[in-house]
């Protein structure tokens, strides 16, 4: 029997994938879920119990968390990644690295094929059509979803006929819950003048008032959480998501370009990545150089779009990953922030590191590193290329 590993996630499509080919095929069907953080205990046993009830010969949970988190999370943090300045690549970036993590698998086992259950209509299908051409090119890539375009009806039916009788009712909104945030699709998203329904978000606002967070980094990585202290950086994201979500903050839609080329609307609950990244980011501004945080922005800009776009596996990448992460050798302190319901606002720094504190003088208030004469001459300097072009245009400030 030839061997076939599916990227299962326990969903309708991969389910209907499992069994199809199990029982149509004839394939002998190793379902392995990549969970990059996403997934909980008790939803990891339940996919266990279910690939083995729709046919499959094996299932492996594949735990990549830590791998996902060093490999891109902590440079999505360095560089400030916002897509189009707003969605912080949420369960998107998660893709690459199931992706990866699925090829590397189908490659231990010796599979002759591999498959996976986006639709032809998202940009999924790139993400891990791309990344297992690269990882496993004598191995075919079936996708029974998209290529026989089949609905969730006869997914539904087809599943129900042969004795799974799971409850994949479609919902008004489905969901990709993972550790850099959720994504919500559907609904009211689907109608470009309205916005999403407080019953649409998964976690519920539980606080009022104002609340302080304070953050701590080291060369850049969170490392303290109010104080607390965090080996386990995972652990550190999913306390400041508890605190933040709890207020609501991280709610936002994005607007955007598929990889495939039409355009995209997505709406999304993320309080981890946005405090952090805020926090993050003010906190460069006390310690980065001006040309530090010029350069540092052209290049993040383009990994967010290369990691979006589904181009982790370009070697520019770590290139780029190496400069980002020399940026930060001095990127150390603690942000303090203040928390209200659906908002937030950064207040301060306590840096060793901190540009602000300098001795040479204070923004104004007093300079101490030079006199007002060696200003005058420098601002005499600064305007010559000006003095000289306008000495010969006189004309244009007659023309304003």
């Amino acid at each position: 029997m030839k061997k076939v590993v599916v990227a299962y996630s326990g969903g309708l499509d991969t389910s209907y994938t499992v069994m199809y080919l199990a029982k149509e095929k004839g394939y002998e069907v190793y379902a392995a879920c990549a969970n990059t953080g996403g997934f909980s205990d008790a939803q990891l046993k339940q996919n266990e119990e279910n690939a083995y009830k729709l046919g499959a010969k094996k299932y492996v949970t594949l735990d990549v968390t830590a791998d996902y988190y060093d490999k891109s999370l902590r440079y999505m943090v360095y560089g400030n990644v916002l897509r189009n300045g707003t969605y912080p690549i949420s369960v998107s970036s998660e893709r690459i690295f199931q992706g990866i993590a699925i090829a590397k698998y189908a490659k231990q086992i010796w599979a002759d094929a591999i498959s996976h259950g986006s639709t032809g209509a998202g940009n999924d299908q790139v993400r891990f059509d791309m990344t297992f051409l690269v990882m496993c090119p004598e191995m075919e890539i079936i996708t029974l979803t998209r290529d026989g375009n089949i609905s969730r009806k006869e997914e539904v039916d087809y599943l129900n006929k042969h004795g799974f009788n799971a409850d994949f009712a479609k919902l008004k909104y489905s969901y990709n819950v993972g550790i850099w945030g959720t994504s919500i699709c559907g609904g009211e998203i689907l109608d470009s003048k309205q916005g999403l329904p407080e019953s649409a978000y998964l976690k519920q606002i539980t606080k009022t008032g104002a609340e302080i967070l304070s953050l701590g980094f080291s060369k850049g990585e969170l490392c303290t959480v109010n104080g607390k202290a965090y080996e386990d950086k995972i652990q550190a994201i999913k306390a400041v998501e508890e605190i933040g979500a709890a207020y609501g903050i991280g709610r936002d839609m994005h607007v955007g370009d598929t990889i495939i080329g039409i355009k995209g609307r997505v709406g999304f609950e993320a309080a981890a990545p946005m405090l952090i990244i805020a926090a993050h980011k003010f906190l460069e501004k006390f310690t980065l150089s001006k040309w530090q945080q010029y350069w540092k922005d052209q290049v993040a800009n383009w990994y967010g779009m290369f990691l979006h776009e589904s181009q982790y596996l370009e070697p520019v990448m770590r290139d780029i990953e190496a400069m980002l992460e020399s940026s930060q050798r001095n990127v150390n302190g603690t942000v303090t922030l203040e928390l209200r319901p659906w908002s937030f606002s950064t207040v301060g720094v306590d840096s060793p590191d901190d540009l602000v504190a300098s001795k040479l003088g204070e923004y104004g208030e007093s300079q101490k590193g030079w006199t007002a004469e060696e200003a005058k001459g420098f601002i005499k300097l600064l305007s010559t290329p000006l003095r000289v072009y306008y000495g010969v245009h006189q004309e244009e400030f007659e023309n304003d």
